[in-house]
């Protein structure tokens, strides 16, 4: 079981270029409906349809949201459908387990001044603090997720150019960048990040003070040290600059195409969720302002 679980895990690696998290998240819920299916005396190979719906009840009854359930579901039917690619079973047992209905909540933003105040909190005093907001800012710049933030090397980024290369799920996409950014990086590339890294082996375009990458942890860290330096009651997190950043692409004119491209979204109806974001927007704004609203 364990190395067909591994074996599962390079797959979707390599072959379905599914990022660290997903691949996390994946194999933490096949283990889990493994054990179940182990208690209940059902070998994965035999499992059926009425299997899957009873592990999926038992996880509603624990208390595990939708949204939840909904993913377990995929990690199951994902890794039968690798087994039968496999031919190790003929049947997925999950294929007409309808997911679970979820309420997509509106992602939290940033207005346009909460942004610039988060910005101007690191103190370029030192190399952390130069560091710190060359990472901000290429954030805000981009829109890129945390995982290819920390994942960048520094050909990836081409300052005269004013551009950045990003690649995720086996695609690359250009991400142009702003002028403000371009400074803060050219100041970090240049000045700072020499004298962190000692080894000229090491790739990184972000590193700790130590001059190795930058981790998922730290730069979690440093995002909320920040907004509490700058006194926002918004519970900030690396995503909600990426949200801010296509919502106020969207608000200031860019067309919804252009915002998928760059975010990196699959799917079209992931970046749609910011036109229903501005929408609300509006409709907030009428209801304060209009006169018999």
């Amino acid at each position: 079981m364990t190395e067909l679980v591994l074996a599962y895990g390079e797959y979707l690696k390599t072959e379905k270029h599914a990022s660290a998290n997903t691949v996390s998240s994946y194999l933490r819920d096949i283990g889990q409906f493994s054990s179940a299916m182990e208690d209940s005396g059902v070998a994965l190979a035999d499992a059926v349809e009425k299997d899957v719906e009873a592990y999926t009840r038992s996880l509603t009854r624990r208390g595990k949201s939708p949204a939840t359930v909904t993913r377990c579901v995929a990690s199951i039917k994902s890794f039968y459908q690798y087994l039968i690619s496999r031919g190790m079973v003929d049947r997925n047992p999950a294929k007409g387990i309808a997911p679970v209905k979820v309420e997509r909540k509106l992602p939290q933003i940033l207005t346009g001044k909460e942004v610039e105040l988060f910005l101007e909190q690191p103190e370029c005093t030192d190399l952390k603090g130069y560091r710190d907001r060359a990472m901000l800012e290429l954030l805000y710049a981009t829109g890129i997720r945390v995982s290819e933030l920390i994942a960048l090397d520094v050909d990836d980024l081409n300052l005269p150019g004013g551009v950045l290369k990003c690649f995720s799920k086996g695609k690359e996409r250009v991400i142009p960048l702003y002028p403000a950014a371009i400074r803060a990086l050219g100041e970090y590339v240049h000045m700072v990040r020499p004298q962190i890294v000692e080894s000229p082996e090491q790739t990184a375009l972000f590193v700790n003070m130590s001059g190795e990458r930058m981790s998922r942890q730290g730069f979690w860290k440093l995002i909320k040290y920040y907004q509490e330096k700058a006194g926002i009651q918004k519970d900030i997190t690396p995503h909600t600059l990426r949200h801010s950043f296509a919502a106020h692409l969207l608000e200031n004119g860019a067309d919804l195409r252009s915002i998928q491209e760059m975010l990196g979204h699959a799917d079209i109806s992931s970046t749609q969720i910011y036109s229903k974001l501005l929408n609300q927007k509006i409709k907030d704004v009428y209801k304060r302002a209009h006169p018999r609203a």
